[in-house]
């Protein structure tokens, strides 16, 4: 008699800073823990900053096969039992935002406080048609074929010309990805919807993102103020995507400000 082959969890990596009251951030599609540094540097007198690279990202093991919103969740879980972690605040930026918004519906009392940051949810029919345009050509044609529209899509034009090295360095990051893995986890991405679920989340919430941002816009933040019940809507004026890269220390003082 044949069995069904057993899907094992990828190794993921996990770093903990500081002492205090534990605080778990979830990094983008294509980033890995790093990209909270400069905001971690301003957390960690406070908190026991907990960070992991998700599954095919980073030093954490590849992603074999298809990907779901829920194995990406389950990673955090995992890092929360590997540490003993009974419960943490939350804080997810863009794919981390949405995995934040899942983790707070199937395991709220986990979690004491949400934050989500430049993250997606309620995509009209041609928003999603875009951000599935986009797979596609990662599918078919690799990464970088989307370099060029992510440097747009993610900084602004000032931030551009004043600090090209660190816009080199971002997309440097991003080309150096797993192929096989970024597909995976971009298509948890594009087709991830939890907007008609999120009347259900009941932890304190703050929804932020960039003014300025096309992908998780402000329509998008908006809606997920208004659905989650006595949450707080921040609109970082100008900002484009990438702000924990652009403006670390305006997100560092959000997070500080809301979980004091």
């Amino acid at each position: 008699m044949s069995s069904s082959p057993v899907t094992r969890r990828p190794s993921i990596y996990h770093r903990v800073d500081g002492a205090g009251p534990a605080l778990t951030l979830v990094h983008g599609v294509g980033a890995r823990l790093e990209s909270w540094d400069e905001v971690v540097a301003r957390l960690q007198p406070r908190f026991r900053v907990i960070r992991l690279d998700l599954r095919g990202h980073g030093r954490s093991g590849r992603i074999e096969g298809a990907c779901t919103l829920d194995d990406l969740a389950s990673d955090v879980r995992y890092v929360w039992d590997e540490l003993g972690v009974k419960k943490s605040h939350l804080a997810g930026f863009s794919l981390g935002g949405l995995i934040a918004q899942s983790l707070a519906l199937s395991d709220p009392q986990r979690i004491e406080k949400l934050i989500i940051l430049s993250a997606v949810a309620g995509r009209t029919e041609e928003e999603r048609a875009r951000v599935v345009q986009r797979l596609k050509l990662v599918q078919t044609e690799g990464i970088g074929s989307v370099l060029g529209m992510a440097e747009e899509r993610w900084f602004t034009p000032e931030f551009r010309a004043a600090h090209p090295e660190r816009v080199a360095a971002r997309l440097k990051e991003l080309r150096e990805n797993d192929p096989r893995s970024y597909a995976a986890a971009y298509t948890v991405f594009a087709t991830g919807d939890l907007g008609d679920r999120l009347h259900a989340i009941r932890n304190p919430t703050l929804v932020a993102t960039g003014e300025n941002d096309v992908g998780s816009n402000v329509r998008m933040a908006r809606m997920m103020h208004e659905r989650i019940p006595g949450s707080r809507l921040q609109i970082l004026p100008r900002l484009r995507h990438s702000v924990l890269v652009e403006a670390s220390n305006q997100v560092a003082e959000l997070i500080l400000d809301f979980l004091k």
